[in-house]
C-alpha cells in the first residue's frame, strides 16, 4: 500500500498544494517563493528519502510567516495521513548531525500526541532575507499537525545558515528512521494498541 498524501490548503493568506511519498528517493519539486525555505525543504526531502512536491503562493508582501507556517501545517497533515494507523513502523527516530561548526540532535516519537522542545539560538535575526525564528515556527506547525513529539537541540554553533540546515537535515534523518518498516514488529508499536491519539 503506497504511503502517500496530498494536502491542499487555501486561505486568505496562502494557497498550498503539497504532495508527499514516504517511500520515495529524495526527489523534491519546491516552489514557495522563499529561497532559503525552498533550500531547506529540498534538504528535508533528500535526507528523509521522501518525495516532496510543494507549490505555495503566499502573502509575501506582508512577510514570510504565513507561507512557512502553513507549509508546516500541510507537511504535518500529510505525514499523519500517509502514516495511517502507523502499523509496522519503528515509531521513534533520532539523529545527531554535524554541519561544520554546528552540532544538532533531533529525537522524535510518532506518538499521536503533540509536544515540541526547541532549543536552538540563532546568532542573527535573518538568514539572507529569511527570518531565523521561522525555523522553529515551521517545526512547531509540523509537530502540532502530525501529532508527534519533536525535540530539537543545537549543542553548539556559530552560523545561522548552518543552524537551520543542521536542524532540517537532522530532523529529516530522524523522521526517515521513525517511518521505516520494522520487520520485527508488524503491528502498531504501542502497548496501548493505538498511536492515533
Amino acid at each position: 500500500m503506497p504511503r502517500t498524501a496530498r494536502i491542499q490548503r487555501k486561505t486568505n493568506e496562502t494557497d498550498i498544494d503539497l504532495q508527499l511519498n514516504l517511500d520515495g528517493s529524495g526527489q523534491a519539486q519546491i516552489d514557495t517563493g522563499v529561497g532559503f525555505f525552498d533550500h531547506m525543504l529540498t534538504l528535508l526531502a533528500k535526507h528523509g528519502a521522501l518525495d516532496l512536491t510543494v507549490k505555495a503562493v503566499g502573502d509575501l508582501h506582508v512577510d514570510q510567516h504565513h507561507t512557512v507556517e502553513d507549509v508546516g501545517i500541510c507537511f504535518g497533515q500529510a505525514l499523519k495521513q500517509a502514516l495511517g494507523d502507523k502499523a509496522g513502523i519503528r515509531r521513534y527516530g533520532h539523529f545527531t548531525l554535524p554541519m561544520e561548526e554546528t552540532l544538532a540532535t533531533v529525537a522524535l516519537d510518532l506518538s499521536g500526541r503533540y509536544y515540541l522542545v526547541f532549543e536552538a539560538a540563532f546568532p542573527t535575526p535573518k538568514i539572507g532575507d529569511f527570518d531565523s525564528e521561522l525555523v522553529e515556527d515551521f517545526w512547531q506547525a509540523m509537530a502540532a499537525n502530525c501529532l508527534c513529539n519533536l525535540h530539537v537541540l543545537v549543542h553548539h554553533s556559530r552560523n545561522s545558515h548552518h543552524i537551520g540546515e543542521a536542524i532540517f537535515k537532522a530532523t529529516a534523518r530522524a523522521l526517515r528512521m521513525a517511518v521505516e518498516p520494522d520487520p520485527r514488529m508488524p503491528g502498531v508499536p504501542s502497548s496501548k494498541g493505538t498511536l492515533t491519539s
